[in-house]
């Protein structure tokens, strides 16, 4: 039996590791329709840009509320 040993590798933002993003069992209706309502006329029709921000926002977004949610709590443990 071999061990392998599992190492963790954080990357650093400097070296942005760049990735094929492939879209499994999509509707070609919502790929158009982002495209029409929000790649078309925010970003000039580039969809790769238009998709890296709307990733990068709900990341953003997911902090946010996370960072709330915790503070909730917090303020919450505080009063008990």
């Amino acid at each position: 039996m071999i061990h392998i040993k599992k190492k963790t590798v954080i990357l650093s933002i400097q070296d942005e590791l760049q990735v094929d993003l492939t879209l499994h069992d999509v509707p070609a209706s919502i790929i158009t329709e982002f495209a029409e309502k929000i790649a078309k006329p925010y970003y000039n029709g580039n969809l790769n840009n238009a998709l890296q921000d709307l990733i990068t926002k709900a990341l953003s977004e997911q902090e946010f509320i996370h960072a709330h949610i915790a503070h909730i709590k917090n303020l919450n443990e505080k009063e008990t």
